[in-house]
């Protein structure tokens, strides 16, 4: 039935596509897709009819029901007639309020998958973030990664834009792969759309929203008045601050926006100013209240050894009031196969450069996490492990004192965000504020 459903799925996307031919942006990456659809989205829906996948629709299911512009009935017949029945109403009756640009994440988990993606839709720019050892159980390789990935490119018209990370040398070399011209940013001198003076800032929550700024006063803790930044392209600089958000991610989801928005034909100022609507999607490095007025960083959506070590050093940025701890609850991180042991190790490595006062390892592959920090100095008894996330999450609640900050991450099966909700300040805010919270979840 699911077979069947896909095929159908296909043929009515591509039908749609063709009769409204709107522009399409493929956005892909190892790291960092979700973060950079919503900043490329919050950037050109400001000019212009845009619209992004919602949730996780970046595979060949979701990817067709974006185009549609549907929810996923899940098993329900009635709803799945439904969503045909509307996708076969936008091929027969014309929509004048169908989108002029279709903001597509796509999701590339083994060999294939690209391809098959690809045959849906064509895409006018491509946008790709960073290429890094996820999935590797099916790839076998980085560079396989990059080879599947890198095919968005090569699908590209020559009339199109590629837009790459200049920083991810992987990513950059997929210049090469198309005839179409190639826009780079980064923060390295050499990208075309780069970020520069890069300033978090924590102690000023004049800009900050007032959700923001209630929970620093409550924390004594980060006052986080969001990052600020120098946006440089074509000899033009604008300011920009993102008000809501925390992480160098964040930073480059913001120029990949900015890239866009090039394309389109923005200037500088009306992209600053589209950025500070930008909001970091649920589960990507956001900063919540936590019990006790601790603060917490959320970062549960998913994990690799690279965002890891990017999550990482934030946390090791973020200044404390006296006699605070930073706490570090690390998950699994699944599908790396060979390189799990060392990729593991190498976070746990990095928790003791960002000198990290108390490590929580939760699920069988973390413990490799737990062995690399002992082994670069963490003290065996600041280490602690446990099977699940729901042992952790108890047992945080009862180690975690005032004005504590607590980083939380892992891969999207280790369920992670069931740690923030047990001890988040507001447990009743969790279907707003934390990832997998709807009904197909729960009954995980």
């Amino acid at each position: 039935m699911k077979k069947i459903i896909q095929f159908k799925l296909k043929i009515l996307a591509k039908m749609i596509l063709a009769k409204y031919k709107p522009d399409v942006i493929g956005i892909t990456g190892s790291v960092g897709k979700t973060s950079a659809k919503e900043a490329v989205y919050t950037v050109l829906a400001s000019k212009f009819n845009a619209r992004r996948n919602i949730k996780n629709y970046n595979n060949e299911i979701g990817l067709p029901l974006t185009v549609i512009g549907v929810d996923s009935p899940g098993k329900s017949v009635f709803g799945w007639l439904a969503v045909f029945f509307k996708a076969l109403k936008l091929i027969l009756i014309k929509d004048v309020n169908y989108p002029r640009i279709l903001i597509l994440e796509m999701g590339v988990d083994r060999p294939g998958d690209m391809d098959y993606l690809n045959s849906i839709v064509k895409c006018k720019i491509g946008i790709v973030t960073l290429i890094g050892p996820v999935h590797l159980e099916f790839f076998g390789s980085v560079g396989n990664i990059q080879k599947e990935k890198g095919k968005l490119i090569s699908n590209l018209p020559k009339s199109g834009r590629a837009v790459l990370n200049y920083d991810d040398e992987r990513a950059r070399q997929m210049s090469k792969l198309t005839e179409a011209a190639a826009l780079t940013y980064g923060f390295d001198e050499n990208a075309d759309v780069r970020a520069r003076e890069v300033i978090f800032s924590f102690s000023d929550i004049a800009h900050a929203s007032e959700y923001q700024a209630d929970l620093a006063n409550k924390a004594n803790a980060a006052k986080l008045a969001g990052i600020s930044f120098k946006l440089s392209y074509g000899g033009s600089t604008a300011p920009v601050l993102l008000p809501n958000v925390i992480g160098y991610a964040a930073v480059y989801a913001a120029l990949a926006g900015a890239a866009a928005g090039v394309v389109y034909g923005l200037n500088l100022i009306e992209i600053s100013q589209a950025l500070r609507k930008f909001n970091s999607p649920r589960g990507r490095m956001n900063l919540i209240n936590g019990i006790k007025n601790t603060l917490i960083i959320d970062d549960t959506y998913n994990s690799s050894p690279q965002s890891s070590v990017a999550a990482l050093e934030i946390a090791g940025k973020v200044p404390l009031a006296r006699g605070a701890r930073r706490f570090v609850v690390l998950g699994d991180m699944l599908e790396l196969g060979g390189y799990s042991e060392q990729g593991h190790k190498e976070v746990g490595r990095q928790a003791v450069k960002d000198k990290i006062d108390k490590l929580i390892a939760v699920g069988e592959r973390a413990r490799d996490i737990a062995r690399g920090a002992e082994k670069a100095g963490m003290l065996a008894d600041n280490i602690f492990h446990f099977a699940r996330a729901e042992e952790a999450g108890k047992f945080i609640q009862e180690r975690v004192n005032e004005g504590d900050l607590i980083l939380v991450k892992g891969s999207q099966g280790m369920r992670m965000e069931k740690i923030v909700k047990e001890i988040m300040a507001e447990p009743l805010r969790a279907k707003e504020l934390l990832v997998r919270q709807d009904e197909m979840w729960e009954e995980i």
